[in-house]
């Protein structure tokens, strides 16, 4: 067995604490922005999701990259690597100047068409004017993630992370409440902290990789010509994934839009949920972000047969972590909304969101594992079309109740149960009889 529990375990867990230090980026900005006020949290949200939306193309190319990385790692090419990594990076640093001139010159419009609130719009152009200098600094990092995700040497990641959070905890109190004779610059001082983090991160993973780690095997710190080869190589994978994920969260952007547009309580009150559901994705995305690595490489080394019974040793391990918390918010949601807010009445109106939420995440343990596994066979063509018809129904319900019927803030929220048991559904068809084993890339 290439991939027991135990392996399974050492590569997932600084994989955990590395996505769970990045979550704190976002919850360290809405528990502080959460004690500014309910417009500046909300904003929050949007603009964040809005950096988001174009974040993910560039995180679609790394996971592209990642799967042949992880192909030729398994086949023992390592030369490779480090020629796909650098092209990445080239990618990955053009992209990102395109998208920060993008943001610059159409975000204004853009946000001022879908947000129906001056004082919301505001907040969150205050935000996302200084959030999206970030590109040039995440999209560097993305790529170094990438590199150690592919070779399964993650324990990486979680210094990394530690020391991002770290860092941006200490920023979000300086500069969003104006410490150390720095002045109060609210949202937009969360946004500068978010940016200088990335900063750090990106500046981390270069010194490492340079002093500590054996960079020559792999020449990820070589001097290479670009070649448009290699680039096409690359993005005959990520283009799928690149639209893919830039599909899913314009849609989780459209998803907020249309709460903005029940008022500033259940954007505020999404913005929690929103929260409390990214601390428990970050296990599912560990377990199933892991599980795509595995199997690209045991594609790599020719065992698609112990793809299912990974997959399936992946589930079980997920569901032992995550199960348990999301029984003890069930329980005591007061208790964990309180984490992000001071605000009693907020909080009283957030619990039947976030009970319908936790109800989703029973069905998106064995739906991300599945999916991403999908994935990591580099039939990426196979997981766009998938997600491409999920959201169409996800819009569709999103926009039947919250604009066209103006319903409750919870039913809403019934949208991601649909979203993942759709995505069980197909996903587990597909592995159990589509044509991936056979997938050459």
């Amino acid at each position: 067995m290439e991939y027991g529990y135990r392996k399974i375990w050492t590569i997932t867990y600084p994989v955990l604490i590395s996505l769970l230090m990045q979550q704190l980026l976002g919850i360290t900005d809405t528990a502080f922005l959460g004690r500014v006020g309910e417009v500046e949290l909300g904003a929050s949200a949007l603009g964040g999701i809005f950096y988001l939306v174009i974040y993910m193309v560039g995180f679609g190319f790394s996971v592209g990259a990642e799967i042949i990385m992880g192909r030729r790692n398994g086949e023992g090419d390592y030369p490779a690597i480090g020629n796909i990594f650098a092209h990445g990076v080239v990618f990955l640093l053009g992209l990102g100047l395109f998208m920060f001139a993008f943001s610059q010159l159409f975000a204004p419009a853009i946000l001022d068409a879908a947000i129906s609130s001056d004082a919301v719009y505001r907040a969150t152009m205050d935000y996302t004017r200084w959030r999206v200098y970030g590109f040039f600094f995440s999209f560097v990092a993305i790529m170094f993630r990438a590199f150690y995700m592919a070779v399964t040497k993650t324990s990486i990641l979680t210094v990394n992370s530690i020391v991002m959070v770290g860092c941006n905890v200490v920023l979000n109190w300086v500069l969003i409440f104006g410490k150390l004779g720095f002045p109060a610059m609210g949202i937009a001082g969360a946004a500068i902290a978010s940016c200088i983090s990335e900063l750090v991160s990106m500046v981390f993973f270069i010194v490492y990789t340079r002093l500590r780690f054996d960079h020559g095997r792999y020449g990820i710190m070589k001097r290479r010509p670009v070649r448009w080869s290699v680039q096409k190589e690359i993005l005959k994978v990520s283009s799928w994934t690149m639209i893919q994920f830039f599909a899913s969260c314009g849609t989780w952007m459209f998803f907020f839009i249309a709460i903005e547009h029940l008022g500033e309580r259940s954007l505020a009150i999404s913005n929690l949920v929103r929260n409390v559901s990214a601390l428990l994705y970050l296990f599912v995305s560990a377990y199933a972000t892991t599980g795509g690595a595995m199997v690209s490489n045991l594609m790599g080394q020719g065992k698609p047969q112990e793809v299912m019974p990974l997959c399936w040793r992946i589930i079980k391990m997920c569901a032992v972590f995550t199960l348990p918390l999301i029984l003890f918010t069930a329980a005591f949601p007061q208790l964990v909304l309180r984490i992000y807010t001071d605000n009693a009445g907020l909080i009283t109106s957030s619990v039947p969101s976030l009970e319908i939420m936790l109800g989703a995440y029973v069905l998106a343990i064995p739906a991300y594992v599945y999916f991403l596994a999908i994935s990591g066979t580099g039939n990426t063509r196979v997981t766009f079309w998938i997600e491409l018809a999920i959201l169409v129904v996800y819009v569709a319900y999103t926009w039947y109740t919250a604009i066209l019927r103006h319903a409750d803030i919870s039913i809403v929220w019934i949208a991601e149960s649909i979203y993942v048991g759709l995505l069980l559904v197909i996903c587990l068809g597909y592995m159990r009889y589509g044509p991936w084993r056979e997938k050459k890339i």
